[in-house]
């Protein structure tokens, strides 16, 4: 919509006024602070506790929109039962996110809306602004958003934040974030020098972000099809610890499981949903305790193929952002990117 500066000291007014703004609406400010040698997503109390220069975070800010365990509703027994959804949401503003956590959060928006719109997620997503940040630096070694295409944004943002130096230039993405950079921040429209800075900041990160995959990603579907007996399977099964770890850090995840817990009195019965992983040995156990994905290669097989594959033919997006999470976590070190390149230098075999 337009481009606007905004002076980094005034990065903590900004957040003030807001923190204390949304205090009275019931609602909460949330960014990147240290957690010792990392970071995380969580309510700011002052100011000085935002971190934009952070490189990643432990848990994507999805956990904010899909909390890791939520009440859906409660059912009240007795002689005459009736059911209250508990749809929770509050003003929330989430600042910082990164492009690649931006991606994903464009595909948890189609997942929880598309055939059938999940009311829980849609009213969190409704009261959430995003202010997203330009990334200038790779987080580390395993980051491979270049190869993912979300190392930059055009959309999904309320604001847009880029490092220029002493100040920051600011994309307003929608309406309400420029209301909100109007009501709480005093920013100055873009000059020319601005514009040369920050396309200097833009076209000098390129060459800092180093491609890790062999292959084009639009090619991932296509070159999933010849994978589906692939020796690659068995070794990772013999890896893999079914811990969940993968699945729980990474922002597209979105698998839940559903339980209901009744009082001891029979009055009540309070339905929650909670995180769940296809990579636990349980996950995909049905009725009379048959599991139809109990091998461990299995699962690790679907992980990747729900990233490469599925989700792209079910929302037209990759399941894999590229934040490198994944990578990072995993006990035995196993590597999504090392799996893909396999599987293309088999092909490349083949072709021969």
């Amino acid at each position: 919509m337009s481009l606007r500066i905004l002076d980094k000291g005034a990065i903590a007014p900004l957040v003030s006024g807001l923190m204390a703004d949304y205090a009275h609406q019931g609602g909460v400010v949330i960014g990147p602070q240290a957690r010792r040698s990392m970071f995380a997503f969580a309510p700011l109390t002052t100011p000085a506790e935002l971190r934009l220069d952070y490189n990643t975070s432990i848990l994507s800010p999805k956990t904010v929109l899909q909390p890791p365990r939520e009440r859906l509703a409660t059912i009240h027994l007795g002689e005459t039962p009736s059911v209250e959804s508990n749809v929770e949401a509050t003003p929330t503003v989430i600042f910082g996110v990164h492009t690649c956590d931006l991606r994903a959060i464009q595909l948890l928006d189609k997942a929880f809306s598309v055939d059938y719109p999940d009311p829980h997620y849609i009213a969190r997503r409704e009261k959430t602004l995003i202010v997203s940040l330009e990334c200038l630096q790779p987080c580390d070694e395993n980051s491979f958003c270049k190869d993912m295409g979300t190392l930059e944004a055009d959309e999904g943002y309320d604001l847009h934040l880029t490092d220029i130096g002493d100040a920051y230039t600011v994309h307003v993405g929608t309406e309400k974030g420029a209301a909100l950079l109007d009501k709480y921040a005093d920013a100055r429209p873009a000059n020319d020098a601005d514009v040369k800075k920050l396309e200097a900041a833009v076209g000098a990160k390129w060459s800092r972000f180093k491609n890790h995959l062999e292959f084009d990603a639009s090619e991932l579907p296509s070159l999933m099809a010849t994978a589906y007996e692939h020796p690659l399977w068995e070794e990772l099964g013999e890896r893999c610890f079914a811990c969940g770890s993968c699945t729980n850090v990474c922002p597209t995840c979105y698998c839940f499981d559903v339980s209901d817990t009744i009082s001891l009195d029979l009055a009540e019965s309070v339905r929650e949903r909670n995180w769940d992983s296809c990579q636990l040995d349980k996950f995909a156990t049905v009725a009379d305790g048959h599991n139809f994905r109990q091998a461990r290669a299995n699962r690790q097989k679907h992980r990747f193929f729900r990233k490469g594959k599925y989700i792209y033919e079910q929302l037209g997006m990759l399941g894999c952002v590229g934040c490198g999470r994944c990578v990072r976590t995993c006990l035995t070190h196993i590597s999504i990117v090392d799996g893909w390149n396999t599987i293309h230098s088999s092909k490349q075999e083949v072709a021969k």
